[in-house]
């Protein structure tokens, strides 16, 4: 049987871990999710988004490059990781730069390593990108009701979206399954996450054509 990597992306209330978590069951692959807890600068952080956010990234960097290599090389069976290690510099340390919470200087040294950790990393064998309208993103974030997210605006979820729109017209590591998540309601209907799933194995046996009918 082949050995899958697969890597789930998309902004915050996406439902990237819930379809992570769905997914892995339905396939009976192996389930990687982000984890905040053992992040040493992640209350700091939310104290002082200007004096933390580039420790914040660069801890995040090698955590993720971490477990990426772990699953593309050593774990012997099929995965699927929450969120991708491609995000972090691509829409969050962008938007930190944006939001004037890390400089320029900052942001070059960031990318600089970025560049040379991703240059050594094996890309997964597809990426799965779950897109979603800022109104739907809002609703989810709203229902799951995490204190961590109560300051989460409507304009900063759409900038977000706009990078993510952006990196992924010229992300060409591995392909690309855009996923339409207002649509396929995958935790409330399970024939839409049966849906996805078939679309899934579809674009790992490299076929190009994929509809969501």
């Amino acid at each position: 049987m082949p050995r899958y990597f697969v890597v789930v992306a998309g902004n915050i209330g996406a439902g990237k871990t819930s379809l992570t978590k769905l997914m892995a069951a339905r396939l009976g692959w192996d389930a990687f999710y982000e984890s905040v807890d053992d992040n040493p600068y992640l209350a700091d952080f939310y104290k002082d988004m200007r004096k933390w956010s580039f420790h914040l990234q660069i801890f995040f960097l090698g955590h993720r490059a971490k477990i990426h290599r772990y699953l593309s090389t050593e774990h012997p069976n099929s995965s699927i990781l929450d969120r991708s290690i491609y995000e972090d510099a691509e829409i969050f340390v962008r938007a930190l730069h944006t939001l004037n919470h890390l400089d320029e200087r900052d942001l070059k040294a960031y990318r600089s390593v970025y560049e040379e950790v991703i240059r050594n990393l094996p890309a997964p064998h597809l990426l799965v990108y779950l897109r979603a309208t800022v109104p739907t993103l809002m609703a989810r974030i709203r229902q799951r009701s995490r204190e961590i997210e109560a300051g989460i605006t409507a304009d900063y979820l759409a900038l977000l979206n706009s990078f993510y729109e952006e990196w992924l017209q010229h992300f060409d590591l591995c392909p690309v399954l855009t996923i339409p998540s207002d649509e396929l309601d995958f935790v409330k209907h399970d024939h839409h996450l049966t849906i996805i799933t078939n679309r899934v194995l579809d674009r790992l046996k490299g076929k190009e054509e994929i509809t969501f009918q």
